[in-house]
């Protein structure tokens, strides 16, 4: 945990979290993906680069061709391209999630860590966890 006041009045600038970014070879697709999977409007959508905006207000998510892209393999192995993030994403219902994750072109990763969430990959390999919070 950090402890804020370890930088009060240290002149630390203000940093704001606004969205994430995966790499992909196609980040309009992986943006059609993403926008159908949340339910989620655009803020722009170009060949090189595609930002989805998150409703309610939250982090945005932004898509960036690469085009060496390499998915990764999840879990990874010796010698496999690792993930470099993966995303949480909150759900109501776990059976009606992943049917609609799997309805809009994910599918769901071989293995499953745990019992109360489910791991799927989307179009370009990037995991994705879909979970029911507890509590």
């Amino acid at each position: 945990m950090v402890d804020d006041d370890d930088d009060a009045g240290a002149g630390r600038a203000a940093l704001r979290l606004r969205g994430v970014v995966l790499g992909t070879p196609d980040p309009v697709a992986l943006g059609r993906f993403y926008a159908r999977l949340l339910g989620w409007p655009y803020r722009s959508e170009h060949p090189e680069w595609v930002v989805l905006l998150d409703p309610a207000g939250g982090a945005g998510l932004s898509f960036q061709r690469e085009a060496e892209y390499v998915p990764p393999v999840w879990p990874a192995g010796p010698g496999d391209q690792a993930m470099m993030v993966h995303l949480d994403v909150q759900v109501d219902d776990l059976t009606a999630a992943v049917a609609w994750a799997q309805e809009c072109g994910a599918r769901l990763a071989r293995f499953q860590p745990q019992e109360d969430v489910r791991v799927c990959l989307d179009p370009d390999g990037h995991p994705f966890c879909l979970y029911v919070e507890e509590g």
